[in-house]
């Protein structure tokens, strides 16, 4: 199952991280010449770092929000950037950027996902699942000749996980080539094979533990390298353990389709020439 696209949110202190009671005002963790600096602005960049919440956190983002601030009053005070090209169009993309922000805020409403959606979803999954799933290795590559001479290196004792990472064109190289496991019904049936081309299913299936395809797999003209290398009984998972991923899949296409209807009418109300 794809991951989810994660949405961010706004960042809470948990309790064990909670800022001290401050004498600056409510809300407001430093003040520099006068000039607050707020909570909400510290939290705003506990969210953007991407790092867990901590204390030490807090205080180095506090100290370069305060660095920041007397950058800042230093070069205002110079009376020269207002006026200087960089600053004005810093200035208009930030502001074109939120106003876009809050549009889309405004106007994209998807689709609210029901838990009736999400339970047929599951059971749509479960249903095309075969009785075992296979778990596999593979190189991806562009042309016959790479293809012949990477199996050939194979066939001769080379690793095919550093091999997957010297010459595969697959996103899944930095992983020496691994895959998922995955599971359908056999034989194989073009759409469902969990989005795995029909021509590497079938070859997938077709393979001993341990084996490699004897021949790259051709498709979309693109050559394909398998080696199988477990195979196990279908392992369904509960639904209460994937129900909030599904959600997740369900509202980043919801939230997608409803992004599309909007860009859609508006292009047709436009002038464009490009």
């Amino acid at each position: 199952m794809a991951a989810p696209i994660a949405h961010a949110q706004t960042a809470t202190a948990p309790a064990s991280v909670a800022a001290p009671a401050s004498n600056l005002g409510p809300g407001v963790i430093a003040k520099v010449n006068n000039v607050a600096i707020t909570e909400a602005q510290l939290l705003r960049a506990v969210q953007q770092s991407g790092l867990p919440d901590s204390l030490n956190l807090r205080a180095a983002l506090k100290s370069q929000l305060v660095s920041r601030e007397l950058f800042r009053q230093e070069a205002e005070k110079k009376h020269i950037y207002d006026s200087r090209p960089e600053v004005k169009q810093a200035m208009q993309e930030a502001k074109d950027a939120a106003i876009t922000q809050l549009y889309l805020r405004d106007v994209i409403k998807p689709a609210p996902v029901t838990e009736q959606q999400v339970q047929a979803q599951f059971d749509s999954i479960v249903a095309s699942l075969g009785d075992k799933e296979y778990k596999s290795r593979l190189i991806q590559v562009g042309d016959a000749a790479t293809a012949a001479d990477a199996l050939a290196k194979l066939k001769a004792g080379a690793d095919f996980g550093q091999l997957a990472q010297q010459v595969s064109l697959a996103q899944n190289k930095v992983r020496g080539g691994e895959l998922d496991w995955i599971s359908f019904k056999t034989p194989a049936q073009e759409g469902h094979t969990q989005n795995l081309p029909l021509p590497i299913a079938q070859a997938l299936v077709g393979l001993p533990v341990g084996g490699l395809t004897p021949t790259p797999v051709n498709w979309n003209n693109t050559y394909f390298i398998l080696k199988l290398e477990q195979v196990r009984p279908t392992q369904v998972p509960k639904y209460d353990d994937v129900k909030a991923v599904l959600r997740q899949q369900q509202e980043v296409t919801a939230l997608e389709k409803a992004t599309i209807g909007v860009v859609s009418n508006l292009v047709k109300q436009a002038k464009i020439e490009q």
